[in-house]
């Protein structure tokens, strides 16, 4: 429309494309399980898919790895990660940037990688480079090894806490030391993987002998090993055993005082110990205004009970040593006579086809189908939020008696309302851990001192009865795990999705937007792009859309999970004939802006001050006092003309890189938010999308202040705006009383000053590539 050549647009960096987070538990426990959600997935996700699969036609230079094959970050360990690339005759440390916050996983390899969100990244694709400030490096090292009994997952839980506490928002973290000489590279990168729960840009681990290991297992060629050994060791980033690094600060953590965990119940660095379960069980009851849950003997559904254990995600589905551990378990309960209770919906969901290979091989499957763990899909599934409803009968009794029932699962994320709408108390925890909640059916009881359950010889079964010892974990994953496995699975991966290989579509330069559809829209980003320079001026009259507390995440800000039928979003749907059953969840919808603007702030468990007494998302209409739907008092707020902001706590936007978390606050009509402190991803995807992150001074809260969040703000933003440069803004309550403060703005570059005088990253690319047409 600008008059610019469509064919410009094509990423100029390799770009690949893995399809994972579309597959919902639908179908569970039973052999069939993962044909018949991989069918329910291709028929809610079509349209999408025939959007994607004309990318891949339209554009050079990018790649797709379709449905049903695995999640990005395992796909990208096992197959796409080469330590070490060659373009031109020049070799080069391989590097990546990733749409997802879990990209940070690919540090475990060795490769400096890391999450900047869909905004950042499609600004790269297209030729922008990524500026930050040169970050401090926090140095961990690690000695001694892991404990009989302990797993990498409790290894991972324990570093979690430990550094959120210390604090490493926008920091790198490096990890060395002797510690490392005996970590599996799966291992690594089941730690590296968490980056984001402790708040690292990475979790770096640098290459030496065990990366050339993983390598070797994982089918790489020898042409390529040979090149990463050669390199690292010649430019000098080979791990030197001996080696003192220098950081900005060093933590240390001895291996051998790593103790079985979860974390939970509603954030990944509340770790918790097996016989503090039950007790944190008892402040989740008290922060929903409940008495302590009852221990109960596991077969009766009630607060505590476990109703979804799933064994999913990344972060441990890559891993073979605590996947076959799971397998392990399985089968010495089945041998002891244990079963999972009716009311548990337990799911498998592999990170990579590889993984089925090495269960099969292992003789473990079966045992794992035993008790319900039968394969649901290959994909992001439960840990995103597409754990599917809870049986009806369960979902009823949950509802009747407004219960507190929990999910065990072997995630990265337990976040309020991410898993399961009806699930209010959800522990991360390693596989094996997972299978052994779904056997107790309850988070009630001590497994270190409680049996799990009775075995069919009328005695009871202790956890320490079915936990496999190292050397069993680690004669299965030597017996079950070959490279053949990986060199077959992946020499086809393009072609071996037989749905996606049957989408037929068109390679047009330029996509035919469907004005009917529910699935995909043109972005109106650009409606307003201007070619002139702007002028930046002060906010003035700005009321706040929200006020929240601490730690409110970007699941509460754009939830992924399943859509109300009494939500904006869902009356939109409804509206336009679609049914509540194929209403899908918000993470297939992002598409279509009609439904990602009226779920911002959607989430179930989100508590917005302006509105107390309230859950979910709702806020005061301050000009009347009328309490509605935060996408109905915005669409009021816009009529008027009326700039909207947000006032937050510390870590506001902590968690996933969901860049409709930014998109659906610009289109809301915010124009700042003003937090004690910001998560670096969302930070950034905020000045990407032209709304401006401000933070309190040391020591100021919006309490300290004393605002209530009904004033009327100003905000003296001025053309010669600069990085981190001190705002003041006038806060002037409905009784004309001034409230005065300055507030740092948090636009942190010279070049992020062009983002946000542009109206974001994708409007300064287009103008940059206008200019040359």
């Amino acid at each position: 429309r600008a008059g610019g050549d469509p064919r410009k647009i094509n990423p100029l960096v390799p770009v690949d494309l893995v399809i994972d987070h579309s597959v919902q538990v639908d179908y569970f426990g039973a052999p069939d399980a993962l044909d018949k959600n991989v069918e329910r997935e291709f028929e809610r996700n079509r349209e999408r898919y025939e959007f994607l699969k004309w990318g891949q036609k339209a554009f050079d230079n990018f790649r797709v790895v379709p449905p049903a094959t695995g999640i990005c970050h395992q796909v990208n360990l096992e197959y796409l990660g080469q330590v070490v690339v060659a373009r031109d005759g020049v070799a080069m440390p391989d590097s990546l940037v990733g749409i997802d916050s879990y990209t940070m996983m690919i540090n475990g390899l060795g490769i400096v990688g890391w999450g900047v969100g869909g905004i950042e990244a499609e600004a790269c694709m297209l030729g922008q480079p990524i500026y930050m400030l040169a970050p401090q490096v926090v140095g961990f090292r690690l000695s001694g090894a892991l404990p009989e009994g302990a797993t990498a997952t409790d290894l991972v839980l324990t570093i979690t806490q430990i550094l959120r506490k210390h604090g490493v928002v926008e920091k790198f973290v490096e990890f060395f030391g002797d510690g490392l000489d005996s970590m599996s590279v799966a291992d690594r990168a089941t730690l590296a993987n968490m980056a984001p729960e402790y708040g690292a840009t990475i979790g770096f681990f640098p290459v030496d002998q065990q990366t050339i290991t993983y390598l070797k297992l994982t089918g790489r060629s020898a042409a390529q090993v040979d090149m990463v050994e050669r390199y690292c060791k010649e430019q000098g980033l080979w791990r030197q055993n001996n080696a003192h690094p220098v950081f900005s600060q060093t933590l240390e953590l001895d291996l051998s005082t790593i103790q079985p965990c979860l974390a939970g119940p509603k954030r990944p660095q509340d770790r918790v110990t097996l016989s503090q379960v039950a007790r944190s069980l008892d402040s989740a009851m008290e922060s929903f205004k409940k008495a302590p849950a009852k221990k109960n003997n596991g077969r009766e559904l009630a607060n505590g009970s476990v109703v979804i254990a799933a064994i999913t995600s990344c972060t441990n589905t890559s891993n073979p040593s605590v996947m076959l551990a799971a397998g392990l378990v399985a089968k010495k309960a089945v041998a002891r006579g244990l079963r999972v209770p009716a009311f548990v919906k337990t799911s498998l969901s592999p990170g990579s086809r590889v993984v089925t290979e090495y269960l099969n091989k292992s003789g473990l499957t079966p045992f794992l189908d035993q008790l319900g763990f039968n394969n649901t899909g290959y994909g992001c599934m439960t840990c995103i939020g597409n754990s599917g409803p809870l049986p009806d009968a369960v979902a009823k009794a949950v509802e009747k008696d407004d219960m507190v029932v929990a999910s065990v699962l072997s995630g990265n994320r337990n976040f309020e309302g991410r898993v399961n709408a009806l699930v209010k108390a959800n522990y991360l925890a390693s596989p094996p851990l997972v299978v052994a909640y779904a056997l107790a059916g309850t988070v009630t009881i001590n497994l270190d001192a409680d049996p799990i359950g009775t075995g069919s010889d009328g005695e009871p079964v202790y956890l320490k009865d079915i936990w496999p010892t190292q050397k069993e974990v680690s004669a299965a994953v030597a017996q079950a795990v070959t490279a053949e496995q990986f060199q077959r699975l992946y020499a086809d991966v393009a072609q071996a999705n037989p749905h996606w290989n049957a989408i037929e579509v068109g390679g047009d330069d330029l996509f035919h937007w469907d004005e009917k559809s529910t699935y995909i829209q043109e972005p109106p980003f650009f409606a307003t792009l201007r070619k002139d320079k702007a002028v930046l001026a002060p906010i003035h009259a700005a009321r706040a859309l929200i006020m929240v507390q601490d730690s409110v995440t970007t699941d509460h800000i754009s939830p992924a999970g399943s859509i109300k039928k009494d939500s904006p979003a869902g009356k939109f749907l409804m509206d336009s004939g679609v049914s509540p059953a194929d209403f899908n969840q918000y993470g297939a919808r992002r598409g279509n802006d009609r439904v990602m603007t009226r779920g911002t702030f959607a989430n179930i468990r989100l508590r917005n001050l302006l509105a107390p007494g309230t859950e979910g998302g709702v806020t005061k209409y301050l000009p009347t006092g009328e309490v509605t739907s935060v996408y109905e008092a915005s669409v009021k707020y816009k009529a008027s003309g009326t700039p909207l902001i947000v006032l937050a706590g510390k870590d506001y936007g902590m968690g996933s890189s969901r860049d409709w978390a930014a998109k659906g606050v610009y289109l809301l009509g915010v124009k700042a938010v003003i937090a004690e402190s910001f998560e670096r991803i969302h930070r950034s995807n905020l000045v990407g999308m032209g709304v401006l992150p401000l933070q309190f001074k040391a020591g100021q809260t919006r309490t300290t202040l004393g605002l209530s969040g009904e004033e009327t703000f100003a905000i003296d933003v001025n053309d010669s705006l600069s990085p981190k440069q001190e705002i003041a803004v006038k806060a002037i309550d409905a009784a004309g009383g001034v409230k005065q403060f300055t507030v740092v703005c948090r636009i942190d570059t010279p070049v992020e000053v062009d983002y946000y005088r542009n109206g974001g990253i994708l409007h300064t690319v287009l103008k940059s590539l206008l200019a040359g047409k």
